[in-house]
């Protein structure tokens, strides 16, 4: 059982979000709060597996609430959601230790399987938080970090790094693992590895690796 908490200052929002969860049988809520000081109250009380965190919140924001969850709770994974995609929330909220970002117009679908693989160790981002990164990291020119990011990936086999890049696509490992006619169990092997040799601890830094290196995908 996969437990949740939902933090969001709409009393219907958080009513929608808990009822979609409360639905799907590996899904506990087990609590709600209507701020972000209420939230990582919450989120020590009850010490959720998964938290739903919004970010544009009374008494404390979403992404300052996120850093404190994440300090405090560190078994804890918050997955940002919010109607909000500009560059400063999807940043803010990777930063403050955010293991996904979903924007609220996602469906009942996404939403489920985005607090699973929050759960199970992946890194989240909706395709328009994605693109966001992407144009954000866009390299103009061969800069330092450029190059940085270049040799760090250049430390990977040719199979690593077609995981790095699969990981920079937005991909799953069950969709990695199809795509490239191997277990998941290889898949996850690979990415630990990954995450070792290019000394970050999350998927988001991966794909972030690779685009600034000029991401071949």
């Amino acid at each position: 059982m996969i437990r949740v908490l939902v933090v969001d200052d709409d009393a219907l929002v958080r009513s929608g979000l808990s009822m979609i969860l409360a639905s799907v049988d590996d899904l506990e809520v087990v609590a709600e709060a209507a701020d972000g000081r209420a939230g990582v109250e919450a989120a020590i009380a009850h010490r959720p597996d998964v938290v739903l965190m919004d970010v544009r919140m009374p008494v404390l924001d979403g992404i300052t609430a996120t850093a404190e969850i994440t300090r405090a709770v560190p078994t804890a994974r918050v997955c940002v959601l919010t109607t909000f995609q500009l560059d400063e929330y999807v940043f803010g909220a990777l930063r403050s230790g955010a293991a996904g970002f979903l924007l609220k117009d996602a469906g009942p679908r996404q939403i489920v399987d985005a607090v699973r693989s929050v759960a199970a160790g992946e890194a989240i981002l909706s395709p328009a938080a994605t693109r966001t990164l992407i144009d954000a990291y866009a390299p103009m020119d061969d800069t330092a970090e450029v190059a940085a990011a270049r040799r760090l990936l250049d430390e990977l086999t040719p199979r690593e790094r077609e995981v790095a890049d699969a990981v920079a696509r937005g991909e799953s490992n069950a969709e990695i693992a199809a795509a490239l006619h191997m277990s998941e169990t290889t898949v996850k092997s690979h990415v630990t590895r990954i995450f070792g040799k290019l000394g970050v601890d999350n998927r988001v830094k991966v794909a972030i690796h690779v685009r600034v290196a000029g991401g071949r995908s």
